[in-house]
């Protein structure tokens, strides 16, 4: 997915997105989050801005509660 690098992502975005990997790959939360690290972040969680890996690290604790 291409991510336009203006604006920050928000938590919705981020709970939408783990979801459908979770729902498509039949995985857990842990192996999504690695996965977005790994894909989405391309192994640099700054690559996006702290306000975006934030929203991301919101989202990752909602989802396992």
């Amino acid at each position: 997915m291409v991510v336009n690098h203006g604006g920050n992502l928000s938590k919705a975005y981020f709970i939408a997105y783990l979801n459908l990997i979770m729902l498509a790959k039949e995985c857990t939360l842990a192996c999504a989050k690695q996965d977005m690290l790994d894909q989405f972040f391309k192994g640099n969680q700054h690559s996006l801005g702290p306000i975006t890996y934030q929203s991301f690290n919101q989202a990752i604790d909602e989802i396992d509660q």
